[in-house]
């Protein structure tokens, strides 16, 4: 490739992958002075069209520990019918279906553009999906009618031979049993009491039904066993039925007194669907959704009580200790979603209230399983029911994005360690020599489980050269990592995908600008904002701040160029420049600052940025900012208080929030009704401009965006002005408005200007 750039873009296309570092020390002394850890950000099925997956099972290393897959990277005598491992160098000879291979005449494994290859397993039986659903009844019914309606859309989005299953809650807890003929049966459980796995076995008789995902196809085409599992019937035979018993729910009946809440048991409801999928599909893809209105008020999982009075946990209350009902509430979400999580299930959280209904508690649910968190006002608004409808998307094939019960797997060469991972997973406890010491994330293991997949599911690895001298490793060797992701495909299929990926080792003494021409600046920015999201779990805001800046002024004294003391000297290359401003933006974002955040809404952001790959967290980290006008086509600007003029439209996107903002010229004209006169048809395309291009994006993104219009001086206006550089505040203007017409920003904070003053002069001063 022409630049690192171009590699780095080539690589992300192919293999779903970008490192922080492109080129590796080839000792633990010069790695660690590199300050930002060797990592990667990894998309473990990103969508890569034209390339079909193979129908054989892939040739494994027959060194039993070692078992790396074959791959581009691997020496191969054509001659001898054999194949060296480049990851434990063992000499393996090709099966016997290989016989024909030759230089003309490879695999497709072998290939280049095949360092990522997807196989079709044929040793395992189909496995259907599973979808249960359990719905909060504790809601008023207008809110209750639109959640059933999406409901009873999504049944004609499911696959007919998909499982399906039907739990109700409020004060009580209720289990349906589906395919009844003329009549709806339901079994009725306390909310106020936890349900065991082994209780559930001997009420409901399920002890002979279906005990692994080896059975589950069985129980479709044999009618005998579908009395051992009457409580998840195949969409197919019970379509009609389910669809009127989700039409004929009603509101919790108990009665709720004026000042006090009504009592949910949302946390019972959870643990009696965790234990049914663990009773009759074990090891199985299978989906939990839950679908809330309001708190868990009642028995395990309660995160408030039901007077009214009591309000419900803030951040402030969890700093000081006084939230009482939240240790307890994590203890029992965690101890659900570590059972989900070792059966292969996923959580589902779509949370729908003007309150918080407890997302906090819940985190581990969606972090552990690979669970959507979708949070919103109401299950009325459209960003409910569009992102629901694209929860059942379709690739080109027809097949639909997401997989189940997925595993991943990682192998590298002898000089590299792993430290960790971050995302949305668990670890297998798969010890081995390649394991480091140094813990990030969840570490100690070389494989984890993630139960649930899509396209955009992204994972961060970060990794520690071990080896301690230079001449320990061969000119021209390069390193390499292996990412074997198992998982259960949306039509029932075991697969596995395989990617290999290498990169060069530099000695420290010769090409220590080839290490540093290798940095990517965006994945590192998205790498170093996890690890301190990571730390900001466990300890105090303040802390973690401090952390990312000695963190920003190690980076720039290691490859700033610069004379010491003399801060005008300093200068960072164009591979670094946008590296500080990138940790600007993230140090006032909502995934650091709590204040004026619930803690829900700060759970929910934060899980989305564990789960987006590189392109998709940088809009969380920098907000992108398009400018509309009279004086040429939109365009890009910077995030600044200066981009925001009277005769400008501006679009901003923040991942979670779309909004369209219109100068006060603007505004003024589109109020006095310009665009509907003759003669003002370019007014009129200029306000539409920014519409179709919001609506472009609404189209595409998942979960759908916030949707906001707004205009000078509208309350809605603090979303823009609370996240660009304010560059111009009413303490550095005294006329009110800036010599170009751009508008001052009401806040104390400093700008991005004096930011780079202070980061400038710590990394040259020679006392720091």
């Amino acid at each position: 490739m022409a630049t690192f750039q171009e590699f780095i873009n080539q690589n992300e296309d192919q293999n779903g992958i970008r490192f922080s570092w492109n080129v590796w020390p080839s000792t633990r002394i010069e790695a660690a002075k590199l300050v930002v850890p060797i990592g990667c950000v990894f998309t473990p099925l990103k969508e890569r069209p034209g390339l079909p997956p193979l129908d054989y099972d892939p040739v494994l290393c027959s060194r039993p520990t070692c078992r790396a897959v074959l791959n581009p990277f691997c020496q191969v005598d054509y001659r001898s019918k054999s194949w060296l491992c480049n990851f434990c160098f063992a000499r393996n000879a090709f099966p016997q279906n290989y016989a024909g291979i030759s230089e003309v005449n490879q695999p497709a494994e072998l290939i280049p553009q095949f360092s990522t290859a997807e196989y079709r397993l044929k040793r395992n039986a189909l496995s259907p999906m599973v979808f249960l659903f359990v719905i909060d009844l504790c809601q008023l019914e207008d809110d209750l009618q639109a959640l059933k309606e999406s409901l009873q859309m999504s049944l004609s989005l499911i696959p007919p031979n998909a499982l399906v299953g039907l739990i109700t809650f409020g004060r009580m807890v209720q289990l349906h049993e589906l395919g009844c003929d003329g009549y709806c049966k339901s079994y009725v459980f306390r909310g106020t009491k936890d349900i065991t796995t082994k209780q559930l076995q001997d009420q409901l008789g399920l002890g002979g039904g279906a005990t692994g995902a080896q059975q589950a196809p069985v129980q479709q085409q044999q009618p005998t066993a579908v009395q051992y599992n009457r409580f998840i019937q195949p969409l197919q035979t019970c379509d009609m039925s389910l669809t009127d018993m989700m039409g004929d729910l009603q509101p919790d009946p108990w009665p709720v007194a004026q000042d006090k809440r009504p009592l949910q048991s949302a946390g019972v409801a959870l643990s009696l669907a965790v234990s049914l999928l663990e009773v009759t599909y074990p090891n199985a893809g299978a989906r939990v959704m839950l679908f809330l209105g309001g708190p868990c008020t009642s028995g395990p999982g309660m995160v408030v009580s039901e007077e009214k009075k009591d309000t419900i946990r803030s951040h402030i209350d969890l700093e000081k200790g006084a939230a009482k009902f939240s240790k307890k509430a994590c203890k029992h979400y965690e101890a659900l979603a570590k059972r989900a999580s070792g059966n292969g299930h996923a959580i589902d959280v779509y949370a729908c209230a003007l309150d918080q209904t407890g997302l906090y508690e819940m985190r581990y649910l969606s972090d552990m399983t690979g669970g959507h968190l979708i949070m919103g006002d109401s299950f009325k608004t459209s960003l409910f029911k569009q992102t629901f409808q694209k929860v059942f998307s379709k690739d080109e094939q027809g097949d639909y994005l997401m997989a189940f019960n997925a595993s991943v797997e990682v192998k590298c060469s002898q000089q590299l360690r792993l430290c960790g991972a971050c995302g949305p997973c668990v670890s297998t406890n798969r010890k081995g020599p390649q394991v480091s010491d140094n813990e990030i994330g969840i570490g100690g293991t070389t494989a984890w489980k993630v139960c649930s997949l899509d396209t955009s599911t992204s994972m961060c690895f970060f990794l520690e050269v071990s080896n301690q001298q230079t001449d320990g490793i061969p000119q021209g060797q390069l390193g390499c990592l292996q990412f074997i992701t198992f998982f259960q495909h949306s039509s029932g299929q075991k697969r596995v995908r395989v990617t290999t990926v290498a990169r060069q080792w530099a000695d420290p003494a010769t090409n220590q600008g080839h290490v540093s021409a290798s940095f990517d600046q965006e994945a590192a920015a998205v790498l170093l904002s996890r690890m301190a999201i990571l730390k900001a779990q466990n300890d105090d805001g303040p802390d973690v701040l401090r952390w990312v800046d000695r963190m920003l002024i190690r980076v720039c004294q290691k490859f700033g160029d610069y004379h010491k003391d003399d801060p005008s000297s300093f200068q960072l290359a164009d591979n670094f420049s946008l590296y500080p401003q990138f940790m600007f933006h993230f140090r006032r974002s909502h995934f650091m600052q709590v204040f004026n955040n619930s803690p829900d809404e700060t759970i929910y952001y934060r899980n989305k940025l564990f789960r987006e790959d590189v392109n998709q967290s940088l809009v969380m980290l920098q907000p992108i900012l398009y400018a509309y006008s009279f004086n040429g086509p939109p365009e890009p600007v910077l995030l600044d208080s200066n981009s925001i003029k009277a005769d400008r439209i501006l679009l901003l996107d923040t991942f979670f929030h779309i909004l369209i903002y219109h100068g006060e010229t603007i505004d003024a004209w589109k109020k006095q009704g310009f665009h509907n006169n003759p003669g003002y048809e370019s007014f009129a395309q200029l306000l539409q401009a920014p519409v179709d291009d919001a609506q472009e994006i609404l189209q595409t993104r998942f979960p759908m965006p916030r949707y906001i219009v707004t205009e000078y001086g509208g309350s809605q206006a603090r979303f823009l002005t609370s996240l660009v550089n304010p560059s111009q505040t009413h303490n550095s203007m005294y006329g009110g408005w800036g010599q170009d017409g751009s508008v001052p920003v009401l806040t104390d904070d400093v700008s991005l200007q004096v930011f780079m003053d202070h980061l400038k002069k710590l990394a040259v001063s020679s006392s720091t």
